[in-house]
């Protein structure tokens, strides 16, 4: 079955309520998905999962340091995660925070890494994004994140 690992760093409670909204758009779609603070994550973990999303809440314009730090170390990996599904989710304090800005910085490094990004023609085109708490239309496109990456790593590993 294939498999999708959520990780995310959250200080305020903002991201990790995010990081399970999309953890439940995977489940309903039948993917295997793993939950994991950036603390508890390693590295490897990466190699077991078909797809990864990534999660930060906005620090000056980018991703926090404990996600951009697990970042840096993955460049031990470099080029065995190609071909794998990868997606993002930020949350700030305020409409013009950098929520775009963080979530194009951890798909840069998907990119680097060779990862396949889809993007959302109907909803937040380049991740999900909240300003502060995760509001009815943040939760919904959680969710959504959640089930459009699980149907992209399904049809990927037919």
């Amino acid at each position: 079955m294939p498999k999708i690992l959520i990780i995310y760093f959250s200080q305020s409670g903002n991201t990790q309520k995010m990081a399970k909204l999309i953890e439940e758009g995977v489940t309903g779609e039948g993917v295997e998905v793993e939950l994991k603070e950036v603390k508890k994550a390693k590295i490897e973990d990466l190699l077991k999962a078909d797809g990864i999303i990534v999660g930060s809440p906005t620090y000056y314009g980018t991703m926090a340091a404990e996600i951009k730090d697990f970042f840096d170390k993955s460049v031990k990996l470099h080029g065995k995660l190609e071909g794998k599904v990868g997606a993002a989710f930020s949350s700030s304090h305020n409409v013009g925070g950098g929520n775009e800005t963080t979530i194009m910085d951890i798909l840069k490094v998907f990119l680097i890494h060779g990862m396949i990004i889809e993007g959302n023609p109907k909803g937040d085109h380049y991740g999900t994004v909240a300003i502060a708490a995760p509001d009815e239309r943040s939760c919904n496109q959680c969710k959504q994140q959640g089930q459009r990456a699980a149907k992209l790593v399904k049809k990927l590993n037919l």
